[in-house]
């Protein structure tokens, strides 16, 4: 049973990786993902250079220790939901369809599922 849903597993983000070639492509990327746009928002806010401090708190405000990680995974990017700002950075707030989890094996597949992250906005003085 265990190979079966292993090889199902493997099928799947095989099929994801074919149909996104033609689509959109499957990114490899670390970064900040919550659950919600509120979440990712309140990661925005309270954040001032230390991401697993900002990440503690934001998950023990959502009484949920995952609601918002760290971690390299691999996505396909969905669209740009929001602008977040704070007084020294700009972040556009994407939804990602997560497709797979980089692990110590390398990349483990996963159910696909809708997640939020942020893109720091490269902004020059004119």
């Amino acid at each position: 049973m265990r190979s079966l849903i292993k090889t199902t597993g493997l099928a799947l983000f095989a099929m994801i990786l074919s149909v996104s070639a033609r689509a959109q492509s499957v990114e490899v990327g670390s970064g900040i993902y919550c659950d919600s746009q509120k979440q990712v928002e309140r990661f925005v806010a309270l954040f001032h250079g230390d991401a697993e401090a900002t990440i503690n708190t934001v998950n023990a405000e959502m009484k949920n220790p995952t609601a918002c990680i760290a971690a390299t995974i691999a996505f396909i990017r969905g669209p740009e939901v929001a602008i977040a700002r704070t007084w020294q950075v700009t972040f556009h707030i994407v939804q990602v369809f997560v497709v797979g989890v980089l692990t110590e094996a390398g990349v483990r597949s996963t159910t696909p599922s809708a997640t939020f992250s942020i893109v720091r906005i490269e902004e020059r003085d004119a």
